[in-house]
C-alpha cells in the first residue's frame, strides 16, 4: 500500500455531516514491495444507512468493490484496508495486482492489448 486518495474527499481533512450516513470513492494506490510505480484500486466506503437510501432512491446496486462500514473513522478505513491488501500474496505483480483487484476495482481490470 502506498497510499489512500479520493476524488470526492481531503481524506487526511473531511469529516460527514452523519459518519452513519457514508458512500465514498476511495482510491488505494498499490504497488509491488520494493519497486517503484502504483496502480490505483477503487472502493466505495459504505455505511448500511447509505446503502439503504441508495436502493431506495436509485433501485438495486451490485456490491462488488464495496467496504461496509458502521460509521467513517477515516484511521480504522485505512488500517483495514492496508492490512487486507498486504496480506495478499502472489509470484508476480500481475498476479498480486489482480487478487487486489478482488478487493477494489483495478484500473487495469479487463484490460486486453
Amino acid at each position: 500500500m502506498r497510499r489512500f486518495h479520493s476524488p470526492d474527499a481531503d481524506l487526511d481533512r473531511w469529516v460527514p455531516d452523519d459518519p452513519e450516513d457514508v458512500g465514498l470513492l476511495v482510491q488505494m494506490m498499490v504497488g509491488p514491495a520494493g519497486k517503484p510505480g502504483e496502480e490505483s484500486f477503487d472502493v466505495v466506503v459504505c455505511t448500511p444507512r447509505w446503502l439503504d437510501r441508495w436502493v431506495r432512491e436509485d433501485g438495486p446496486l451490485i456490491g462488488r468493490h464495496h467496504v461496509v462500514i458502521e460509521r467513517w473513522d477515516a484511521a480504522r478505513i485505512r488500517l483495514f484496508l492496508t492490512e487486507v491488501v498486504e496480506s495478499e500474496e502472489a509470484p508476480t505483480w500481475p498476479e498480486l495486482a489482480d487478487r487486489i483487484g478482488r478487493i477494489g476495482r483495478w484500473e487495469f481490470e479487463d484490460y486486453r492489448p
